[in-house]
């Protein structure tokens, strides 16, 4: 079953500028799998799964062991509807969280400067300790303009954010 949604490009309330969004609804909230770049990375980190869900849902301390986000604010609690801004690479995001499943998965999303992404999270139990899986999709103008540059940029984001993860917890274990 397919959902459409219309979200505004700029991230301003009112805006002109919009985006249809296909979300695939299969039971849990997905990416955009119409968008022109999707990045589906993974990585095996030596932690209980508690600690990665507390590290990476505790978003207001994001700026203390990820060196790309300078801030981040939560209003309200983890839950799906929330909101929180953050600064990543000098940009001032605002994003929903759409959808919690305590210490499995977490999919926020939201436009920013001329891109829509929908971002989800999932923590799978392992051998030595648990597989953190993210997929994310970007959508919009900015995107459709240089999907390659946007899908490099978002790789090496996501990268970044995956290593800092397991540093952080692997460290707190």
């Amino acid at each position: 079953m397919q959902k459409s949604m219309v979200i505004g490009a700029s991230g301003e309330l009112g805006s002109e500028n919009t985006v249809e969004l296909n979300i695939q609804e299969v039971g849990e909230v997905d990416v955009d799998r119409d968008a022109p770049v999707i990045v589906h990375l993974s990585i095996e980190i030596n932690a209980a799964p508690e600690t990665v869900w507390r590290i990476q849902t505790g978003i207001e301390q994001w700026p203390t062991w990820q060196k790309d986000i300078s801030r981040a604010q939560l209003a309200g609690s983890i839950a799906a509807g929330s909101t929180f801004r953050w600064e990543t690479h000098g940009l001032d995001i605002v994003s929903t969280i759409r959808e919690v499943v305590p210490m499995r998965r977490i999919v926020w999303g939201g436009p920013a400067h001329g891109i829509v992404g929908i971002h989800a999270w999932s923590i799978t139990p392992a051998s030595q300790g648990v597989l953190v899986h993210t997929t994310e999709s970007w959508n919009g103008p900015a995107v459709t303009a240089d999907p390659g540059g946007m899908r490099a940029a978002l790789i090496s984001s996501l990268a970044d954010w995956l290593s800092a993860l397991k540093t952080t917890a692997e460290a707190a274990n």
